[in-house]
C-alpha cells in the first residue's frame, strides 16, 4: 500500500493522480472520476473508487461476459441476489448457497487466508436470512512432493476447519487437486449453503429515508486493507510480500454474529443487511443505497475500532471481518442494539438513509467523501482483447491413440491411486466436522454430500463442487461444459436432481489476450451447459490475476451445484454393500479419444495433451434421469460416477469404499482406454440379484446405455484379462499417499 499523509491536504493534485495508479486506477477511469465529479476527488474519495472500481468487486472486465448465464430454470423458482442465490424447495422455504475465492490471501498467510474466506461466505448466507447448513471447498496447490505446497495445504485445511469448525456449520464436500501451475499461485474456493423461512428472507437494498443505518459487529482495524483492489486485483510480482493485506478473522465472533442476525431478521425490525466483505464499510455503504436508488450520510467517527489514529481512507477501506451493516426500521435502532449487544457484539447507529442518491461520508462533522451512489458502483465495462492461446496447436495435434499400451494394468492402476489428484483425501476432510448440526446424510468421500432438511421433512438437499482445469487447459469451452455435466451427474449418483449452480471462476490475468480467451471461452461453455441441463447460475465469484512471474493458473473453474431429493431416505452411495450385486455401467463405451487430458496420460505419460473427451449432452441427460430415476425407487443403493482415472478407478473406489471386491469382464477386450480412459456420462450401479431385471426395463424404457459387467463378491478386484489385485492392497496405497506425504 502506498504511504498516505496524515491530512489529505497535504496532496498536491499530481500526488493524488499517482495515488489512484498505485491503488490499481487506470488513467481513463481517474480522468471519468474526474469528469464524473467535476473536481478533483478527495483522498477517501480515490480510495473508495479503487475498491469499488477494481475486479474483485466491480466485476469491469467480467460483467459483460457473465451476463450470458442463465438466471433462471424451469426446474425452480430461483434466487438471485448480491450477496448469495439460491431456489425455493417449497413455497416457504428456500435453500441459499454460493461460492467465493481467497487465492490471494491463503498463497499470502494459508490458515488465515483460508480461514476468512470460510467467515467471508458463511457471512454471505446469513446476512440474506438464512441459517448456515453446511459449507465445502475446492482446494488447487503445487506439487504435493515440493515442501511449500505441503505448508500450504497444511495451513489452508487448518484454517478452513479452525474456523468452520468453532462456527459449528459442518464442511461436508469439496475436492483438491495439485498441478505445478498452482505453485505460486494456489485456489481455495469456499462455499456455503443455508436454509430460510420464505417470510425471514432479507434483501440488502436500502430503503426509506430518514432509517437508521446500523454498524454490527467486530471492530474496525487497519487488518485487509487493499486485499480486493491491491491483493485480488493483480498478479503476484517477483519476492512480492503482501501479509499486510490479508485479514484475520475470529469465529468465536461470527458465530454470536450468525444468531444476532438472524435473530435481528426474526424481529422483523431489518430492511436491509449486507456483510462488509471485500471493500468494507465501502462496499455496504454505496451498494445497498445504489440498489435502493437512495442515498446515505455516515459518520465515521461512530464505527468501533480497535486502532488508534485511522485516518477516513483506511476506515473505508478495511477489510476487518466480522462486521455487518444493518438498514432498520424508523425507530427500531434500541431493539436491534439491543439483540446485538445480547450476543456481546458492537451495534452502533453510524448514519441514516437519504433521499438524495448521495454517499455523504463524515469524519468529525467533515465531509470527507460526497459521491454519487450509482456512480461509485457503476465501474467501466470492458470486453478486452482475447486471442486463442498459441500451445493449444501443439496440444490439440496429439493423438493417445500413437501411445503403446502398458503391459502391466494392474501396476498402472496402482501407479493411478497413488497419484494425488485420485489417492484418499480423508486426510483433509476428517479434520473438518462434517456432522455437527446432524443434518449429513452422506459423508464426505463419495460423489456428493447429502443433507436432510428438517425444516420440511423428507426433502433433502445434495451438494458438490467440480471442476478438472487440465480440460479446461486443452479446451475452455469443452472442458466448462464437462464440469457441468459432471458436477450435474455426481448429484444424480446419489439421487438428487440438479437444480441451481455457483460458479467460482479462478483465471489469470485479464489484461493478457490469451487468459482472457480462455475466460471468455470457459463462460459460453458453461452457460450453454447449464441451460442445456436446466439449471440457474444464481451466484458466484470471478477471481482474476492467478499468476506469478512463474506463469499463470490452469484456467479453473470450479462448479458448485446443489439438487433436491424429495425424500432424502432414498439415495445412493459409492459403496458396493452386498455381495452378488449384479454391477452395471450406464453409459457408454470409452474409446481411445477419452484418454485426451486424462490422469493416465498425465501420471504413466507424463503428457497433458490431446483433447478432452466430447460431451453428448443428449446421452448425458439419458444416464442421469434413468439413474436418478432407479435410485428413487429404491432399485439402487449403490451409484459411482466415472471420471477421473476412468472405469478401473471408480470400481477400486467402490470396492474401498464396500470392503468387498469385485469380478468384472469388459464387453470388449481390456485396453488402456477402456480400462483409465475418462469418457463422461458413465456412471456405475450395482443391484441386488432379484431387481436385475426391474432395472434392466428400466434402463431400456429411458433409452440409457448400459452394460451389464459383473458382480460383487470376494476380497479382490478382478477384470478378466487386465487385472487381479487384492483389495485391501489397493486400499493401503489409495489411503498413504497423502498422510505419509503430510508427515514429511
Amino acid at each position: 500500500m502506498a504511504t498516505v499523509p496524515e491530512s489529505q491536504a497535504t496532496l498536491t493534485l499530481e500526488q493524488l493522480r499517482q495515488l489512484a495508479y498505485e491503488w490499481g486506477l487506470t488513467p481513463a477511469e481517474y480522468d471519468r472520476i474526474l469528469a464524473g465529479l467535476g473536481r478533483q476527488p478527495t483522498v477517501t474519495e480515490v480510495a473508495m473508487f479503487s475498491v469499488e472500481w477494481c475486479e474483485h468487486c466491480g466485476y469491469p472486465k467480467s460483467r459483460n461476459l457473465l451476463a450470458l448465464l442463465p438466471r433462471e430454470s424451469p426446474r425452480v423458482r430461483t434466487l438471485v441476489g448480491s450477496d448469495s442465490g439460491g431456489c425455493y424447495v417449497a413455497d416457504d422455504l428456500a435453500v441459499l448457497f454460493k461460492v467465493e475465492s481467497h487465492n490471494h490471501p491463503s498463497q499470502v498467510e494459508p490458515y488465515q487466508g483460508a480461514a476468512t474466506g470460510v467467515g467471508g461466505i458463511i457471512r454471505d448466507i446469513f446476512t440474506c436470512g438464512a441459517r448456515p447448513i453446511a459449507s465445502g471447498n475446492s482446494l488447487r496447490f503445487g506439487p504435493l512432493e515440493e515442501p511449500h505446497a505441503r505448508y500450504l495445504l497444511d495451513g489452508v485445511v487448518r484454517g478452513i476447519g479452525g474456523y468452520g469448525n468453532c462456527i459449528g456449520v459442518p464442511t461436508v464436500c469439496g475436492e483438491v487437486w495439485f498441478h505445478p501451475s498452482y505453485r505460486s499461485n494456489c485456489l481455495v474456493n469456499a462455499m456455503a449453503v443455508g436454509v430460510a423461512r420464505a417470510d425471514q428472507l432479507i434483501s440488502s437494498v436500502a430503503a426509506g429515508p430518514g432509517n437508521p443505518v446500523i454498524y454490527v459487529g467486530a471492530r474496525t482495524g487497519r487488518d485487509g486493507i487493499g486485499g480486493c483492489s491491491v491483493l485480488a486485483s493483480h498478479e503476484f510480482g517477483e519476492g512480492e510480500e503482501k501479509r499486510p493485506t490479508v485479514q484475520i478473522g475470529d469465529p468465536f465472533t461470527e458465530k454470536s454474529l450468525i444468531e444476532a442476525c438472524l435473530e435481528a431478521a426474526a424481529s422483523g425490525h431489518v430492511v436491509a443487511m449486507k456483510d462488509m466483505g471485500a471493500a468494507g464499510v465501502t462496499c455496504t455503504t454505496s451498494e445497498m443505497a445504489a440498489a435502493g436508488d437512495v442515498g446515505m450520510r455516515i459518520e465515521l467517527q461512530r464505527i468501533p475500532r480497535r486502532e488508534a489514529g485511522m485516518e477516513p481512507w483506511e476506515v473505508m477501506m478495511s477489510e476487518s471481518q466480522e462486521r455487518m451493516l444493518l438498514v432498520g426500521g424508523k425507530e427500531s435502532e434500541q431493539e436491534l442494539i439491543r439483540i446485538f449487544q445480547k450476543w456481546g457484539l458492537n451495534a452502533v447507529v453510524i448514519g441514516e438513509v437519504t433521499d438524495d442518491g448521495m454517499l455523504t461520508i463524515l469524519d468529525h462533522g467533515r465531509t470527507v467523501a460526497h459521491v454519487s451512489a450509482a456512480f461509485l458502483t457503476s465501474p467501466p465495462r470492458y470486453d478486452m482483447p482475447a486471442e486463442e492461446p498459441a500451445y493449444l496447436a501443439r496440444t490439440r495435434a496429439f493423438d493417445p491413440a500413437s501411445l503403446p499400451e502398458r503391459e502391466d494394468y494392474g501396476a498402472v492402476l496402482r501407479q493411478l491411486l497413488a497419484s494425488p489428484n485420485i489417492a484418499s483425501k480423508r486426510w483433509v476432510w476428517e479434520q473438518y466436522d462434517h456432522t455437527v448440526q446432524t443434518n449429513t446424510v452422506v459423508l464426505p468421500g463419495g460423489d456428493a454430500a447429502v443433507l436432510r432438511l428438517k425444516e420440511r421433512p423428507p426433502f433433502g438437499i445434495a451438494i458438490t463442487m467440480d471442476g478438472n482445469s487440465r480440460y479446461v487447459y486443452l479446451d475452455p469451452y469443452e472442458g466448462a461444459r464437462l464440469a457441468v455435466a459432471e458436477a450435474a451427474r455426481n448429484l444424480a449418483a446419489v439421487g438428487a436432481e440438479p437444480a441451481i449452480v455457483t460458479d467460482g471462476l479462478n483465471f489469470g490475468s485479464p489484461d493478457k489476450p490469451d487468459r482472457y480467451w480462455q475466460f471468455r471461452e470457459a463462460v459460453r461453455g458453461l452457460a450453454d451447459a447449464c441451460r442445456a441441463l436446466d439449471v440457474a447460475v444464481v451466484s458466484g465469484n470471478v477471481s482474476f490475476y492467478n499468476e506469478s512471474p512463474e506463469g499463470p493458473i490452469h484456467p479453473t473453474p470450479i462448479i458448485g451445484m446443489l439438487g433436491v431429493l424429495p425424500d432424502v431416505r432414498c439415495h445412493a452411495t459409492v459403496a458396493f454393500n452386498q455381495d452378488r450385486a449384479k454391477i452395471l455401467l450406464v453409459g457408454g463405451a470409452a474409446d481411445a479419444s477419452s484418454l485426451g487430458g486424462s490422469e493416465y496420460l498425465a501420471v504413466t505419460h507424463g503428457v497433458e495433451a490431446g483433447r478432452p473427451p466430447r460431451l453428448d449432452m443428449d446421452c448425458e441427460r439419458q444416464v442421469q434421469v434413468a439413474v436418478r430415476r432407479l435410485i428413487r425407487a429404491g432399485l439402487v443403493a449403490t451409484a459411482h460416477d466415472c471420471s477421473d482415472g476412468g472405469l478401473a478407478v471408480a470400481l477400486t473406489e467402490c470396492c474401498i469404499a464396500g470392503g468387498r471386491g469385485a469380478h468384472v469382464r469388459l464387453p470388449h477386450q481390456p485396453n488402456a482406454a477402456a480400462l483409465f480412459g475418462e469418457a463422461p456420462s458413465r456412471i456405475l450401479i450395482a443391484v441386488e440379484p432379484d431387481q436385475e431385471a426391474a432395472v434392466i426395463a428400466a434402463l431400456a424404457e429411458e433409452g440409457a446405455p448400459f452394460a451389464l459387467l459383473g458382480e460383487v463378491g470376494g476380497d479382490r478386484l478382478v477384470i478378466e484379462g487386465a487385472l487381479d489385485l487384492s483389495v485391501a492392497e489397493l486400499e493401503t496405497t489409495w489411503e498413504s499417499i497423502i498422510p505419509r506425504a503430510m508427515s514429511r
